[in-house]
């Protein structure tokens, strides 16, 4: 058995724009991996950067615990993590120094560690596992069991490396519990309830997604989705109810339900055990279907956020999304139908993104009306074809600083501070929906105003922005 200090470095307070939205979420993969640990007999201990004040928090919960191992096991459900911002290395590189400066061994494990190992072995950790890693992890454990005392380039003679781009397979993956008990569940109510007035807890029914789309990274779980069955998901989420009294809950699949027929039986499963718990998903423009829409209300779904990314079907075909401006504006108007709240991801700056461009997605959030956006630029993440045809471009910077950085990172056609004012407009636009006529008609002519401002500023010259 094995004393191993668990945690993850998604610290809230190093990313100014969700530390001020206050919506944090339990590292859910990282609890995964804490229960399977126990379950294997090693004594588990866990370090929630989510709400720590810095690493020096970190370092105190170390001297506390005094690990033999230590396991930096990044949340793969937390999106942002897959961002790789560089604050967030640069915690986990000051932890795994720690660790190492305290005798532990050290291991580490997510997105950024798949892509960029060097990165964390340079700071001190032994290992580096690439994908989710649970392959190899068990088997590493025994071997620092046994062998403890052999030296860091001895630690993984007769071991593969350690490379695994999909899950072990099984259900037992997909239905792996999490240690709630070691959270500090309170902690993360009184913020929630403080800033929004009710608390919401995170779950998952699936992971990975089978889509391509050239601008998004798949290095944990690959291009497989792997879907739970309904019942597991519907008691897990009586078991949140019934322990922690959740107000919402955020379902962090990339791709919530994908058929209609399984929502429905999730909403059967729900309703056999009294019923769940209001939640929110994210989902595909082409999988809202009439059926799929009535099951998602029927099972509780308040909100659904479509990856809409924007209302050029030029842009939509470049990047190999898959779905088309209509079926958005439909998906749109099902879920509205059902009394689903719809927000849509908007990502600007693609490849082959002009002013049209730009103003095709304006017009396509002025048909839609969204309840909500969320929009970004585009972010050329190692592993995907897009950074691939981007790479020569890329400089100093190639991650953000935190997840409001929004800077451009390779020749787009305009520069960052044009697709912050685009940002801003979009963002004006669809709070009209909150006014009332006369301020919805005063506020709307300023947007139209700055918005042709923008476009009179957008000569030539201004296109070649860097």
């Amino acid at each position: 058995m094995l004393s191993i200090l668990v945690g993850h470095s998604f610290f809230l307070r190093f990313d100014t724009k969700q530390f001020e939205r206050a919506k944090p979420y339990p590292p859910l993969a990282t609890l995964q991996v804490a229960e399977l640990l126990r379950r294997q007999g090693h004594e588990v201990a866990l370090f929630d950067a989510m709400l720590a004040t810095s690493t020096q928090d970190f370092d105190r919960q170390l001297a506390a615990v005094q690990p033999q191992v230590v396991l930096l096991y990044e949340d793969n459900y937390n999106y942002l993590s897959k961002m790789c911002l560089a604050k967030m290395r640069e915690a986990a590189c000051a932890m795994v120094a720690s660790a190492r400066r305290a005798g532990a061994r050290v291991i580490v494990a997510g997105s950024d560690a798949s892509d960029a190992p060097d990165h964390y072995l340079r700071a001190g950790a032994d290992v580096a596992l690439r994908g989710e890693g649970l392959d190899v992890l068990p088997a590493l454990l025994r071997r620092l069991e046994a062998e403890a005392a052999l030296p860091g380039d001895e630690l993984l003679a007769g071991l593969e490396q350690p490379v695994s781009l999909q899950p072990r397979g099984g259900d037992a993956d997909l239905e792996a519990p999490a240690a709630w008990d070691l959270v500090d569940i309170e902690r993360y109510r009184t913020t929630w309830v403080a800033a929004h007035g009710y608390f919401s807890l995170n779950m998952a029914a699936s992971k990975g997604c089978s889509f391509r789309c050239n601008w998004c990274a798949k290095p944990i779980w690959g291009q497989r989705y792997q879907q739970r069955s309904a019942a597991a998901v519907a008691a897990e989420m009586a078991e949140l109810k019934a322990r922690f009294a959740p107000d919402h809950i955020w379902f962090a699949d990339d791709i919530f339900g994908f058929r209609a027929d399984w929502v429905q039986r999730f909403a059967a499963e729900l309703d056999a055990r009294g019923g769940g718990v209001p939640f929110t998903i994210q989902t595909r423009a082409d999988l809202v279907s009439d059926a799929m829409a009535r099951a998602l209300a029927d099972a509780g779904c308040r909100e659904a956020w479509i990856g809409a990314e924007s209302g050029s079907q030029q842009v939509l075909d470049a990047m190999n999304k898959g779905t088309t401006v209509d079926e958005i504006l439909q998906s749109r108007q099902r879920l509205k139908a059902a009394g689903v709240r719809v927000g849509f991801f908007i990502q600007l700056g693609y490849l082959g993104e002009g002013l049209p461009e730009l103003l095709q997605t304006r017009q396509l959030i002025e048909a839609a009306r969204p309840d909500d956006i969320g929009v970004s630029v585009s972010y050329p993440l190692p592993g995907t074809r897009f950074h691939e045809q981007v790479k020569a471009q890329l400089g100093a910077k190639t991650h953000w600083d935190d997840s409001g950085d929004l800077a451009m990172m390779f020749r787009g056609t305009f520069g960052s501070e044009v697709y912050r004012t685009v940002r801003d407009l979009l963002h004006e636009q669809v709070s009209l929906g909150g006014l009332d006529a006369a301020a919805r008609r005063r506020a709307g002519d300023e947007i139209k105003r700055r918005w042709a401002q923008l476009i009179e500023s957008l000569s030539p010259a201004a296109a070649l922005m860097p």
